[in-house]
């Protein structure tokens, strides 16, 4: 099924990994005295050995024992490997990446100076011909966990892993403006793109025999057959098809129009909208199995690399220029590309093959379109961080000091990252004595246990408790093709009917996230994650509560109105809004819909079938309003979230709730640009569930891509909001908070990362953190 956050968790997974270690990013000179929460105490002290051998351990979730920074694919997974890793770029508490980390550079938080180091400088050259130059300074100084010097030949080895033509990792380092960078991933194709190219009937065996030709086409055709009669089964056992001959309403469901009611037939349409990309097909549609499960042996296909062009033997952009200094070339300036350039630095020796770099001849650590190497060592990581790996077993990955770190050595010698089945395994872990930090849920149930524990408070004598403001937020949307009048989604009456309905969902915002979250919560004005600092403050001019207008652009509330009066005077703006949609109001009521339009609306949510979402108790007051002005509001109460996000991706849902991850830059491309100009298509993009389409957002979303001032891109970003905000496709709901838990008895609280925020986590001073 499709996760409407998975793009952008993916991303902030890859990026953040800079900002949750202690690899990148330090509060002190680069020593032992690394922890010190003041700036300027510059003074070195020698490592201080661990006071015994007590391993610090750690509740997580289970592992996937792909703990390679190239091609890790879970959270966890990347927090094992960035344990051991070094990241070239680091970033602040704020989540803004220190340019200049090898002399450091101090900033304030939270009424704190804080000094900040990482294993490079960087210097950013906007030129005139349009081209920008990121200039990086390594320190000289830093070995890898082995004892082996870290150097800018790791750099480019690493870089050219991930632009590799064959790699299929997380990465897209290979997608930012870099020169040079098509020209070198297009000599190359994979066995699999250059199969599906030729066809079925192809009769010019140069590059492959026709024995693999035939075996593949019974493969895929296997592989097609087997994903659509696993869609078709789901659909049937979720209610969207009548039975195992209804294949194209199943079909239809996943958006998809096959020419015929038979399995073959979908099968078809699926490997037409894929073509080689198989890999994508399964995963993006699939209704629960694996690439492993339906093509066991693609990546005999999709691995196999074959030169199709006259050879491109490097990337012009990226330029050695000293014995310790690099150069990355950009065609063009791109706000977000710094996020991408903060690599992990991986020992070529250990993930490469040092007889087979030669910078000055084009050979970096590997044969192009061969990374068999570094994919064999995906389960043993190795790098530079303030931990070497030592092995995962029985559930268990252990830890052991890296006494050579740049930052310093590590207080603590060992640690031990525990497999937990549930939150409730990490919660009792913490209480019972076998586990020392853990980052359950922060549900109500959890708070009540904490409590407990403590003798009613968060913070006590079992537990210590620290909240930080989720990388995301909540929010309710309306999909413009649904939510429209006549044929136009976004005519000032499609406007208009969507927020009529907004105006109501929203005023019940307060008490609902109040009701489910307390504290834990607040609500949002703006669709933006309040952890950014492009987020709209209260003080900012031209803040607006959303949705608290009416149609003629008049504020609905007053400071003095109490909740009950409030209700009452969203209802009569709602009116005003269903009037100019076109709909007939009569005495207080909303009596005939126009063309394309309809009295009745149903709303979507994940809330298990019993409720439990943050958004229910807004649906809930909502339906009893609307019902009070005439308009049927339906509550389909999912017991399988994943069931949302088929109808999302087939654009059949009017109104829903669910939550957005974020990343450390505000950039808005993912979600809200259309590319009206070539036909509002996006592909890759999460526009599809609002279905929002305008040029002027795509061109704003575009010129704050292009600029680095951030006091304009905030300016721009706000204007973004308001179209956003205006087009009312989405309702902004709620920011909550994650919790991470400290045992109080066993964790030296003083040793912790202090000011720990949403972008800088309790591990990125990990190497001063002790037990008591």
């Amino acid at each position: 099924m499709k996760k409407l956050s998975k793009v952008l968790a993916l991303l902030l997974a890859l990026v953040m990994t800079a900002s949750l270690f202690a690899g990148c990013g330090g509060t002190e000179e680069p020593s032992a005295s690394a922890g010190s929460s003041e700036a300027g105490s510059s003074e070195a002290t020698e490592p201080q050995e661990a006071k015994d051998d007590t391993p610090l351990v750690v509740g997580y979730s289970a592992f996937s024992n792909k703990f390679s920074p190239f091609f890790s694919e879970t959270a966890y997974d990347q927090d094992v490997y960035a344990m051991t890793s070094m990241s070239l770029l680091t970033s602040d508490r704020q989540g803004a990446i220190v340019e200049k980390g090898k002399t450091g550079e101090t900033r304030p938080y939270n009424g704190t100076d804080y000094t900040y180091y990482g294993p490079a400088d960087l210097t950013i050259t906007q030129n005139a011909d349009g081209t920008v130059f990121y200039d990086f300074e390594l320190r000289d100084d830093i070995t890898f966990s082995d004892g082996e010097p870290v150097t800018v030949d790791d750099v480019i080895f690493s870089m050219y892993v991930l632009c590799d033509p064959s790699y299929d990792g997380s990465s897209t380092l290979y997608a930012q403006p870099i020169q040079g960078m098509e020209a070198y991933r297009s000599d190359m194709k994979a066995l699999s793109t250059l199969l599906v190219e030729a066809g079925r009937d192809n009769a010019d065996f140069t590059l492959w025999d026709e024995a693999t030709q035939t075996k593949f086409w019974a493969d895929y055709d296997a592989a097609a057959a087997a994903l659509a009669q696993e869609i078709v089964d789901y659909c049937v056992s979720a209610g969207y098809a009548a039975d195992a001959n209804d294949v194209q309403t199943a079909a239809d469901a996943w958006g998809f129009s096959p020419a015929e009611n038979t399995i073959e037939s979908f099968a078809a349409a699926l490997q037409e909208k894929y073509g080689a990309d198989i890999a994508g097909m399964i995963n993006t549609e699939n209704a629960g199995s694996t690439v492993d499960d339906l093509f066991p042996n693609l990546t005999d296909y999709t691995l196999n690399m074959v030169t199709v062009a006259d050879p491109v033997t490097n990337i012009a952009g990226i330029q050695k220029t000293g014995d310790n200094t690099l150069r990355i070339v950009m065609d063009k300036f791109d706000a977000t590309a710094i996020y991408h350039l903060g690599i992990v630095v991986a020992p070529m020796h250990y993930y490469g093959e040092t007889e087979k770099y030669d910078y000055e001849n084009n050979k970096f650590g590997f044969d192009k379109g061969d990374l068999s190497h570094v994919r064999s060592v995906t389960t043993q990581p190795l790098g530079a961080g303030p931990y070497k790996f030592i092995q995962f077993k029985d559930g268990v990955v252990n830890f052991e000091a890296n006494e050579t770190y740049y930052l310093g050595a590590p207080k603590t010698k060992y640690i031990n990252f525990l497999e937990c089945l549930n939150d409730g395994d990490k919660l009792n872990g913490i209480i019972t004595g076998t586990i020392d930090i853990a980052d359950p849920s922060f549900s109500t149930d959890n708070i009540a246990a904490i409590e407990e524990a403590n003798g009613g408070e968060l913070v006590g004598p079992v537990i210590t408790t620290n909240t930080v403001d989720n990388l995301g937020y909540g929010y309710i949307g309306q999909c413009a093709k649904v939510q429209k009048v006549g044929n136009d989604p976004y005519s000032e009456e499609s406007k208009a009917l969507r927020k009529a309905y907004a105006t109501i969902l929203a005023v019940y915002r307060d008490v609902a996230i109040d009701s489910y979250y307390g504290d834990r919560a607040s609500v949002i004005n703006y669709p933006i994650s309040n952890t950014s600092w492009a987020a709209p403050q209260s003080s900012d001019d031209g803040y607006r509560v959303a949705f608290s207008v009416d149609v003629n652009g008049n504020d609905i509330y007053t400071s003095d109105m109490t909740d009950e009066q409030k209700y009452a005077a969203a209802k009569e703006a709602a009116l005003g809004f269903f009037e100019k949609a076109g709909f007939t109001v009569e005495n207080g009521k909303v009596t005939a819909a126009p063309a394309g339009a309809s009295l009745e609306v149903e709303a979507w949510i994940p809330a298990d079938g019993v409720g439990d979402h943050p958004a229910f108790m807004i649906f809930s007051e909502a339906q009893k309003a609307f019902e009070e002005i005439g308009i049927t509001f339906k509550i389909k109460d999912l017991s399988n979230s994943s069931d949302l996000w088929t109808a999302l991706s087939a654009q059949s849902v009017a109104i829903w709730a669910a939550a957005w991850g974020a990343t450390p830059d505000p950039d808005m491309y993912q979600i809200y640009y259309a590319d009206v100009a070539n036909g509002g298509a996006n592909p890759g993009g999460s526009n599809y569930q609002y279905a929002i389409a305008d040029a002027e957002l795509d061109k704003l979303i575009l010129e704050a891509r292009a600029s680095a001032d951030q006091a304009y891109r905030k300016a721009v970003y706000k204007t973004c909001l308001d179209i956003i905000i205006d087009q009312a496709v989405e309702i902004p709901t709620y920011q909550r908070q994650n919790a991470v838990l400290f045992s109080t008895e066993r964790v030296n609280l003083d040793t912790i990362t202090p000011d720990i925020t949403t972008f800088y986590g309790w591990m990125s001073e990990i190497q001063n953190t002790e037990l008591n």
